[in-house]
């Protein structure tokens, strides 16, 4: 029990004093380092894409391909701008042919990728397609990548703490999940998600695009697949709420979407390319 105990305790010091403050200010778990976070997708970015351009999965359409990357590269235009840091990032965007999946994605380090699925299934206009891709830029900037790994380690932690002085291992193992949760008192989904359209939605408009198609987005996205849940909405929970959380951020954000002035565009590294070796 004593060693139990004490374990316990390391665990819950480790916890406590690896917490980081998110753009919202949040607070959040951090016991990986957000380069850590950015080295890692690294590696899985190039192991995700680079089999599909061997394939042939990249899409080669020039028009659909500049039109995501004029709109990525205004979003990351205003990205770099509220985190000025991120400048340093290797930001791509890469379509992947694909045209059942309806999805997007943003990794640690600012790799993302669109399914062509989401363009033909979801229909968006560039407004909505700015929502989309601010949302996962988002992600980055709010450092979640990061942040769900070091939700992973903490409880494989606790497995560990409880374990090696238990000679029971299947209730060791979930004592130490509760365990684990309680210390971080870890955020659910739905409160990153909420992060996530609350910058995502700021950026789209400081880029030029209408917030008001944040919620016409997801009624998009919920209409999409009929009985089968698009792999998006499975990967991105859409609480009841979201809609009219979002029909009320939409006008707060109207002074950035009216001002005047050119909007940037960001020179973005090719899809593949960025990060490689």
């Amino acid at each position: 029990m004593r060693k139990n105990f004490l374990c316990l305790m390391l665990l819950f010091v480790t916890l406590v004093s690896a917490c980081a403050t998110s753009p919202t200010g949040r607070r959040q778990l951090m016991l990986v380092s957000e380069q850590q976070a950015i080295t890692a997708s690294r590696e899985a970015y190039l192991e995700t894409m680079a089999p599909l351009k061997k394939d042939g999965k990249l899409n080669t359409d020039p028009r659909l391909n500049q039109r995501v990357e004029k709109i990525t590269g205004r979003l990351v235009a205003q990205a770099v701008k509220m985190r000025p840091d991120s400048a340093n990032w290797e930001w791509s965007v890469g379509v992947i042919d694909d045209p059942e999946m309806v999805n997007a994605w943003c990794m640690a380090g600012g790799r993302m990728a669109i399914y062509t699925g989401l363009i033909s299934k979801v229909d968006p206009t560039d407004d909505e397609l700015a929502q989309v891709m601010g949302h996962e830029i988002a992600h980055a900037l709010a450092n979640h990548t990061a942040e769900k790994m070091s939700v992973a380690m903490a409880t494989q932690m606790g497995v560990l703490a409880v374990g090696v002085s238990s000679d029971r291992p299947a209730l060791a193992m979930s004592t130490a999940a509760v365990a684990a949760t309680l210390a971080i008192g870890l955020p659910n989904s739905r409160t990153a998600e909420t992060e996530a359209d609350q910058i995502g939605i700021e950026l789209a408009a400081r880029a030029g695009y209408d917030p008001t198609a944040a919620a016409s987005l997801w009624q998009k996205m919920a209409a999409v697949g009929g009985s089968r849940t698009p792999e998006f909405l499975s990967t991105h929970p859409a609480p009841e709420n979201r809609m009219q959380r979002l029909n009320e951020l939409a006008p707060k954000m109207m002074a950035y979407y009216q001002a005047p002035g050119e909007r940037p565009i960001y020179p973005l590294h090719e899809a593949l390319s960025a990060g490689a070796p």
